[in-house]
């Protein structure tokens, strides 16, 4: 009988299931270790991302005037990244810790329903930062009437309806049930119900809509968008070399934020696909690679602060004056704080809608007021 307190070692998954699989490896040589070292490297990520995720969305709720589509998408992203660290992270923790399931079988169907939830909402805001970016850059005239609040708060609440119901079924696949263990007697587990469901089907079916089919959206857009900046012309605008470097630099950012989306979010994937269709056999190094693609997937909603926030330095600035409660922090968020690596909100991300402005804009992401609010 496998020890109780390597059981989720074995047969761990991304929302905590249980995958029912042979055993032929040791568990003692890593037990002890994993059992401690796992839950503080998932401790210390909910740190970061709490604090990352946060001081985002008070940078930009700081500002009462704030009004573009690229501010609302970073703190829906933000809300996203939040709700996964809060909802996966510690319980993920908690199997790889102590295995049993204290929490009841209603908290296992809500769990394992808003891991689910989250993990998408985080992965398609992304592929609306990335058709928000692509429409700013390759077709900026025209965007104008297309990137408003009203639109994105639109498109935002189609998103996590559409999320919503889509996920459901995550809440009736999982349940949870009793085990035995010769050492430790009965004890229960939230899992995935394997007499019922067909697991494969489930896994294969995550893989698809929340890695494969986001990504190669994200892909075809910054493909074209790419192929706009390097080859074609925008039209509407005098192109110099200083905003073409600037457009490239940007470019060259968001194509880095979505390779490292891609390798986060990879490796657990694959290895998720091949347990359900167990064509992964569980080895020391095995057990290892999968315990580090949990780590790398959840390290990316600490990251995404990182990506979008922490390269500019005018938003570290603003990051200082919120933690040291600086009076002049709405001031001076309104004057000037940007984010490099993305475009503008609300109708071309300001006020102005002319050559040099728009150049401006499609060089740096505005995280500050929509300075004449003549795009709504």
């Amino acid at each position: 009988m496998v020890n109780i307190a390597t059981k989720a070692i074995n047969e761990h998954d991304l929302m905590g299931n249980s995958l029912n699989g042979s055993v032929p490896y040791n568990p003692d040589d890593i037990q002890k270790t994993i059992s401690i070292v796992v839950p503080i490297i998932f401790a210390i990520i909910v740190i970061v991302g709490l604090i990352g995720n946060s001081l985002v969305v008070i940078v930009v709720k700081c500002n009462p005037q704030m009004c573009s589509t690229t501010n609302l998408l970073i703190i829906n992203l933000a809300i996203a990244d939040l709700l996964f660290i809060i909802f996966c992270v510690p319980f993920t923790a908690w199997d790889y810790a102590f295995t049993y399931w204290p929490f009841g079988n209603i908290w296992c169907k809500v769990v394992q329903y808003l891991i689910v939830v989250c993990a998408y909402a985080s992965i398609y805001t992304l592929v609306l930062m990335s058709l928000d970016r692509y429409l700013a850059v390759a077709h900026p005239i025209r965007s104008i009437s297309l990137r408003t609040v009203p639109n994105a708060n639109r498109a935002i609440l189609i998103m996590w309806a559409i999320i919503i119901v889509f996920c459901i079924p995550t809440a009736i696949t999982h349940n949870m049930r009793f085990e035995y263990d010769d050492n430790f007697g009965p004890y229960s587990v939230c899992s995935f119900q394997d007499a019922e469901y067909n697991r494969a089907i489930y896994q294969v079916s995550f893989f698809l809509f929340s890695y494969i089919i986001p990504i190669f959206i994200i892909i075809i857009l910054y493909i074209l968008m790419l192929k706009r900046l390097w080859f074609g012309v925008i039209p509407g605008r005098n192109v110099s070399s200083e905003s073409v470097r600037s457009k490239k630099k940007v470019t060259r950012m968001v194509v880095i934020v979505v390779i490292i989306f891609a390798c986060c979010w990879c490796p657990i994937q694959i290895v998720l696909v091949l347990r359900s269709f167990s064509l992964y056999e569980l080895s020391n190094m095995k057990v290892i690679i999968q315990i580090a693609g949990h780590i790398l997937a959840y390290m990316n909603s600490c990251v995404n602060p990182i990506l979008y926030a922490f390269l500019s330095e005018n938003f570290r600035k603003a990051f200082r004056r919120v933690i040291s409660c600086d009076k002049h922090l709405k001031r001076s968020t309104n004057d000037h704080l940007q984010i490099v690596g993305g475009g503008g909100g609300g109708g071309g991300g300001g006020g102005g809608t002319h050559g040099d402005n728009n150049g401006r804009l499609d060089q740096e992401l505005t995280i500050g007021m929509c300075n004449q609010q003549k795009h709504p």
